[in-house]
């Protein structure tokens, strides 16, 4: 990735992890029309809370905490991450994995959020058929310099609770499950998965210890 676009990238993951903390609507509603809803909703409320823009890390975990799982399949992320070892982890490995995960993902966000000013979401065509149960949401983010493309890929859910839900995102042509996945493949191969625990509550201890 080019350095002169690593400022502008955390912005655009902020942007992304915000979508996830706002709350869930009507399942009827279009994947597309969702996360047109949730970016105008989302900018609005990163240029307005005054904490946000400070940088409140534990405003930012209590609202992930609250409003993340009705619009995430936040398990699917995890699994998809962690790879083919999530089948052998037992119940309270994948808990602790999805709970350090995500308390990584937040921590990273956190910073960007303040650098959210002028930036707009032009949500592209979907190219979808009615039956279809996972589709991709294409927007581009548009502030100073070049408009830069941030894709969301969704499922639609059954059951209590359904509806469409995000588990993977697309920031300048790299899809953030991907991404890790290869972090945490060399990450269990040398430790294991109890290592893979280890090293990702570590660094989140180094991230809330972090001014």
């Amino acid at each position: 990735m080019k350095k002169r676009h690593f400022g502008y990238f955390l912005v655009l993951l902020a942007v992304a992890a915000s979508l996830l903390v706002a709350p869930a609507r009507a399942a009827e509603e279009a994947p597309d029309a969702l996360i047109r809803r949730l970016s105008t909703e989302v900018l609005d409320t990163i240029r307005t809370d005054k904490a946000i823009q400070a940088g409140d890390n534990a405003r930012i975990v209590a609202l992930v905490d609250t409003k993340i799982m009705p619009n995430v399949n936040f398990q699917r992320m995890t699994a998809s991450a962690v790879g083919p070892a999530w089948r052998q982890a037992s119940a309270e490995q994948k808990a602790r994995l999805q709970q350090e995960f995500k308390t990584l993902l937040v921590r990273t966000y956190a910073g960007a959020l303040t650098q959210v000013s002028d930036q707009s979401i032009v949500i592209k065509p979907m190219r979808a058929e009615p039956h279809d149960r996972d589709v991709i949401v294409r927007t581009e983010v548009k502030g100073r310099g070049d408009a830069i493309e941030l894709d969301y890929r969704l499922e639609k859910t059954p059951g209590e609770g359904s509806g469409w839900k995000i588990y993977n995102l697309n920031v300048l042509g790299v899809w953030l499950v991907e991404t890790y996945r290869s972090q945490f493949a060399q990450e269990i191969n040398a430790k294991g998965l109890g290592g893979l625990i280890a090293t990702l509550a570590e660094r989140n201890k180094i991230n809330a210890n972090a001014k």
